[in-house]
């Protein structure tokens, strides 16, 4: 038995030891996507605070791969009961893939605004952009100011 315990050990150290080194930097914009920093791709999507003021998500709309965008262009769309707001890229660079999920299945967003329902992955090309995000404390700051 003790043999069995030794060998299921060594056999999971490694997969250990590689996510123990993977860290993510989560940034957000004042347009209230966040942003999940990986290397030189970055996963977006919007954020709790954004999805309690939309209401039930009816409709999205993410960009296609293979995309070149620029910061701030038009990406993608998402409608509620209340409203429809565009979603900006906060990055330059090209889309890697959108979140064919939340279209199929809007309530993600509601759900699960900052894991499941991510909306577009980028692969971005100006590092020097992620200067202008929010950390999380000037991010809730930003939310208590009213904005």
């Amino acid at each position: 038995m003790l043999s069995v315990l030794r060998t299921a050990r060594v056999r999971f150290a490694p997969a250990a030891r590689r996510m123990a080194f993977r860290s993510f930097v989560t940034k957000y914009t004042e347009s209230h996507e966040w942003v999940r920093i990986d290397g030189d791709t970055a996963t977006i999507g919007v954020t709790d605070y954004a999805q309690n003021a939309l209401g039930d998500v009816v409709y999205v709309e993410v960009p296609e791969a293979n995309t070149e965008v620029e910061a701030e262009d038009v990406v993608g769309i998402v409608e509620s009961v209340k409203s429809t707001s565009d979603i900006y890229s906060p990055l330059s660079g090209t889309i890697i893939e959108g979140n064919a999920n939340v279209v199929a299945n809007t309530k993600l967003v509601n759900k699960s605004p900052e894991a499941d329902g991510w909306l577009f992955k980028i692969k971005f090309s100006d590092k020097e952009q992620l200067d202008a995000l929010l950390d999380a404390t000037k991010y809730k700051q930003l939310i208590e100011d009213g904005h």
